[in-house]
C-alpha cells in the first residue's frame, strides 16, 4: 500500500553547496534545471503519495514559497525557523502532521535513476509495519555518485540490516529515502537529533530493514557532485 504522506527534510543548511547556498536553501539548488526538491516531489507524486510535509529552516520563506506552487500534491510546513532540529529531530518535531500510518521519508539532496519503475512505490509494497519500525532504500556501493562512504550496511537474506562498524567495507549505501511507522519517534525527546539514534535502537531489535534501489544514486551534496549528476542526466536524455 502506497502511503498518504510522506516527508521531506529540507531543512539543512546546505553549507557544502556553497556558494550555491549563498541566496537560498539547498532545496532550491537546481540539477538539469529543477530543483532538488521538486525532484523528489515528483518521485513521490509518481509513486502515489498525496501529501508531503516539508520543513523548513534555511531562507523559510522563500522555500515555502516555492513548495506551495505545486498543484499535484498537498504541501503541509513543518516550521524549524526557530531551531534546526536534524533528521530525527525534524521527524519528531512534524509528529502530529504525520498521523500513525507508515509514511515516506526523504532527503533533498538525492537525484536517481528509475528503470524498473517507481523505486518508492516497490519500498512501499514491500514494506510490512509488523517486522520492521524502518525499511530504507539502499543504494549499491558500485552504482552511485557524490558518495565518499565505504557502505553503511549488510543486508542479509530476509532484508534485516547491520552497521558496517569497523569493517573495512560494506555493499549498501543509505541514500536518503524510507518507509517508517512514525510511532517509532515517539518516545523521543523534542530535541535536534539524527536518525541513526532511531536505527540504532531498531538494529537491536532486528527491526531495521532495508531494499535496493535497483537503480543508479546521485547523492548532490556539493558543487561538483552536482555538475556530476548534470552530466549523467544530459548523458542519459540524449542517448534516449
Amino acid at each position: 500500500m502506497i502511503p498518504h504522506t510522506a516527508m521531506v527534510l529540507a531543512a539543512g543548511l546546505g553549507t557544502r553547496m556553497r556558494p550555491l547556498t549563498n541566496d537560498r536553501p539547498k532545496a532550491l539548488v537546481s540539477v538539469s534545471g529543477r530543483t532538488l526538491i521538486d525532484h523528489v516531489l515528483d518521485r513521490l507524486v509518481t509513486a502515489g503519495v498525496k501529501r508531503a510535509v516539508v520543513n523548513v529552516h534555511a531562507f523559510a520563506d522563500l522555500l515555502e514559497s516555492h513548495v506551495k506552487r505545486r498543484t499535484d500534491i498537498e504541501i503541509v510546513i513543518s516550521d524549524e525557523r526557530a531551531q534546526l532540529m536534524e533528521t530525527g529531530g525534524g521527524v519528531r518535531l512534524a509528529r502530529p502532521l504525520l498521523g500513525d500510518d507508515p509514511i515516506i521519508v526523504c532527503n533533498i539532496d538525492s537525484v536517481w535513476e528509475e528503470s524498473h519503475g517507481s523505486a518508492i512505490a516497490r519500498l512501499a509494497y514491500s514494506y510490512d509495519r509488523n517486522a520492521a519500525g524502518a525499511k530504507l532504500m539502499l543504494a549499491a556501493m558500485g552504482e552511485c555518485l557524490g558518495f565518499e562512504g565505504a557502505g553503511d550496511f549488510f543486508m542479509d537474506e530476509s532484508g534485516a540490516l547491520t552497521f558496517r562498524e569497523q569493517m573495512p567495507r560494506a555493499p549498501w549505501a543509505y541514500m536518503g529515502a524510507q518507509i517508517i511507522d512514525p510511532r517509532i519517534v515517539d518516545d523521543e525527546p523534542v530535541e535536534p537529533f539524527g536518525f541513526m539514534r532511531i536505527w540504532r535502537k531498531l538494529q537491536a531489535e532486528g527491526r531495521l530493514h532495508g531494499a535496493p534501489l535497483g537503480g543508479y544514486w546521485m547523492h548532490v551534496g556539493d558543487p561538483e557532485a552536482r555538475a556530476q549528476a548534470e552530466a549523467r542526466l544530459a548523458a542519459a536524455a540524449s542517448a534516449a
